[in-house]
């Protein structure tokens, strides 16, 4: 009586997922039914061609002609059971992408929300007074190392002709000193320098002479 007016179903509502399962159980059923007319076609093919023309090759050609309106009947059938099961599962994919969007959409919100939350909690002002803290430190930085690296009494730009000048002096100076003899000429035996050779006395160690020693008794 409840399914002849209608009445509403208390059981768990079907899914889309256990639809299409149902559908792929019937057309694997209709596959097992066409491979078995298949073969009953091919039997009857075989005999048929084996007989003569008469009754007996007619009536078995009329069997295999209903045969043949069944299995056409039967695919016709499965092929609509997989069209079906084919645009249910395209709607079943629509669903994931769209459960999948929704999740995205949420988080992407929640995400959004943090953000907000977060980037409100920052000062841009401290921020930029904390860099420009931070430059000018590096600058008093830079000038304590370069006050400590300072040089003392020492002439920081020197030019070429300096140089030349200096070192001419030098030569002349040279010079002067071998003309009045106080050059490497003169430097003693022990490689002493010749203005210090007369002020530097020297000790000889030789056995004394016997008048000198005469002398010394009287």
């Amino acid at each position: 009586m409840n399914r002849l007016f209608g009445a509403k179903s208390t059981g768990p509502k079907p899914t889309l997922n256990s639809a299409i399962s149902n559908v792929d159980t019937h057309v694997e059923s209709l596959d097992v039914k066409l491979a078995k007319l298949t073969a009953e076609l091919t039997t009857y093919q075989q005999r048929m061609s084996k007989m003569r023309d008469g009754p007996g090759k007619s009536a078995l050609k009329q069997k295999a002609l209903k045969i043949l309106q069944r299995r056409k009947m039967i695919e016709s059938q499965r092929d609509q059971l997989q069209q079906q099961s084919w645009n249910m599962e395209q709607a079943n994919m629509m669903t994931d992408n769209l459960k999948n969007v929704m999740t995205t959409v949420d988080v992407m919100k929640d995400t959004n929300k943090n953000l907000k939350k977060q980037y409100g909690k920052i000062d841009i002002d401290k921020i930029e007074r904390m860099q420009d803290e931070m430059q000018d430190l590096m600058e008093m930085g830079n000038d304590i190392q370069e006050s400590m690296s300072r040089s003392y009494d020492v002439p920081e730009d020197v030019d070429e002709a300096e140089l030349d000048a200096e070192l001419e002096a030098l030569g002349e100076e040279a010079e002067f000193e071998s003309s009045l003899g106080l050059g490497a000429g003169k430097e003693g035996a022990d490689g002493m320098p010749g203005f210090m050779v007369d002020e530097v006395p020297q000790f000889v160690d030789e056995p004394p002479q016997q008048g000198k020693m005469k002398e010394a008794a009287g």
